[in-house]
This record gives structure tokens, sequence and C-alpha cells, in this order.
């Protein structure tokens, strides 16, 4: 059994500001759901893993998932960094940090988040991972349970972050920034989804309504977060009214409530629903849709699920050869 590094004193770091919502995340609490525990876990894996690779993490190290506006955070040892996913005018000491290079930060140095380019979330990865106790095998926070994380809470001011093993040293052979031909879409083209189990009950016009371009897209609405993106746009109306059972939902089921406005079910989503399903977003594109913000739009396009499971093992393949540093 190997040892667990003892971080040297002071492998800290001491947050300023704490942004808008700045919580630590890792893959997911999986293996807990038929208890009714939510599986948590990042909204932009993509973003999440790239970061970790980047500075030699494993993927399942937690790192910090940055909402819009970040933090303010000061280290007390240096240790490389990494900075994925939304390009929030990250700096060090006022030098630039891009998106998507690891980067030393020195000790005694300011990791400062202004003003948002592009995307909502951002993910910093440190070298060797913050110092958090797992729940339930673990380390993602979920705000409603008050559990994960730094006490099931986002980042407060004054939080001190502890480090688990910082090492100032980049990694060799970084791995590059890139996924597959035909893995990743353009930002603006429509999600891809596969039918979901309700999709016959839905009427035509509905069906037309949700994939067709000659529609109104629909517009993230203002209510959304991690839990759910509640959409508004065209009434999605069944052919006839029907009873359901709730049963298991998964990130990206699309439900659909009686008021016709559809709902996307995110990383902080219920166990179980009860709502017709009109679809699933496949795994690739979740990432393009953890990315948008309230008030933006989105479309939807109907793939076959040999196609989605074509492209999930596509990017699969993708992060391990990432991971081992040949992207």
């Amino acid at each position: 059994m190997t040892p667990t590094p003892v971080p040297p004193a002071g492998a800290a770091i001491e947050v300023l500001k704490p942004g808008a919502l700045s919580t630590f995340q890792d893959l997911g609490r999986v293996g807990y759901q038929q208890l009714g525990v939510p599986a948590n876990g990042v909204m932009d894996e993509r973003a999440h893993r790239l970061a970790n690779a980047l500075v030699g993490n494993t993927q399942d190290t937690a790192t910090l998932e940055i909402t819009l506006m970040g933090p303010t955070l000061r280290f007390d040892v240096a240790t490389a960094v990494a900075v994925c996913g939304a390009d929030l005018d990250a700096s060090i000491d006022g030098t630039p940090l891009p998106t998507a290079q690891a980067r030393v930060v020195p000790a005694g140095a300011t990791l400062r988040f202004g003003k948002r380019k592009s995307g909502l979330r951002a993910y910093l990865a440190v070298a060797g991972g913050f110092a958090l106790e797992p729940v339930m095998n673990s380390h993602s926070t979920f705000v409603r349970g008050g559990y994960g994380g730094m006490q099931g809470k986002p980042l407060r001011k004054a939080d001190v972050i502890g480090l688990r093993a910082p090492r100032a040293a980049l990694p060799e052979g970084l791995p590059q920034a890139r996924f597959a031909a035909g893995i990743m879409a353009a930002p603006e083209a429509p999600l891809r989804v596969v039918r979901g189990r309700e999709w016959d009950a839905f009427s035509a016009a509905a069906q037309a309504a949700f994939t067709s371009a000659e529609f109104p897209a629909f517009r993230i609405g203002a209510q959304s977060d991690r839990m759910g993106y509640r959409l508004e746009g065209p009434a999605l109306t069944l052919s006839s009214p029907r009873e359901m059972w709730s049963e298991a939902v998964a990130f990206g089921t699309i439900q659909v409530p009686p008021d016709g406005q559809p709902i996307v079910l995110m990383a902080d989503r219920q166990t179980t629903g009860g709502y017709p399903k009109i679809a699933h977003v496949c795994a690739v594109d979740l990432p393009r849709l953890a990315q948008r913000m309230p008030g933006e739009s989105v479309r939807f396009t109907v793939v076959e699920l040999e196609e989605a499971q074509r492209l999930a093992q596509l990017q699969d393949a993708a992060f391990v050869a990432l991971e081992r540093g040949h992207g």
C-alpha cells in the first residue's frame, strides 16, 4: 500500500474572495443512487479531466468548479495549476493564465479571475490535488445536502484549502488540449440527443418543435442550476394523457412536466423522476450544454443510439490517450 504523501508545512491556499459559486467536484458519487443519494460531480467532465491531465493528476482528482465569477486565491506554496473550460480571465500576479495550459504558481502569488470572456464554468486543477475528506467515496460538493467538498458549502472568504501533495514542476510530455476529430461539435451546433422512452407518446407537432430549426429555439431559463436546466420554448404536448411510475434518470435526461416546458437533468439531479422523457442529451455534448448560460438558446438534433455510443467510445479513447500524454 502506497503511503499518503505528507504535504509540506504551509501547503495551503487562502481564499481572499470566494467568487459567485466555487465548489469542489470530481467524477461523482457513484453507487448510492438506490438510496436516493444524488451523483453530483462535475458539470463539464471534459474540462475537468483535461485540467487534471495537464498537471499530472488522475482523472478522479477533485477540481474546483468555478461558475461565472471566479475567486481570488493566494498560494502559500509553489505548485503547478491548470484552468480549463470557461475563459474567466485568470491571471497569476497579473500575468495572464491561458485556458488549457499548465503553469506554476509561485509561493506567495495570487491567482485571480476577472471578467468572463466565454463559457460559464471553469475548472481549476492543482498538482497533487486538494486535501479534502471524501463523503461516500467522493469529494464532490452537494450544496443542497450540505456535504462533500469543504463542509458541503461553496468557497467562503478566509477559507483555507489544504493541498495534498503540491508539485512545482510541470509534468513531462504535457498532453495536448485536443480530441479526436468528429467528437466535438461547433459551439452553436444543435445538441445531439437520443430518443427517450416516451418519445412516441409525444405528438408529431411536439416532436417537430423539439428538433426542427423552423421552430423557435429553446431558451435556458433563469431558474436553471446544477440540478437541472429549465428550457423555455414551444410547449411539448403528449398525444394523450399518460400515467407514469417514477423511474431512474441520468445526467442529460430531458423530462417534460405538464406545462410542456422541458427540463434537462444535470449533475445534481434527483435519482428518479416521473415525468415523460422525450430524449437524452448524448454524453459528448453535455460539456457544451454545461457551458451555456441562462438566457442563451439551444437546439436539438436526434441521432441513433449506435451513433451516440460510437461518439462516447471515441471520447473515452481520447481521454485515455490524453491522460497518458499522447493526446
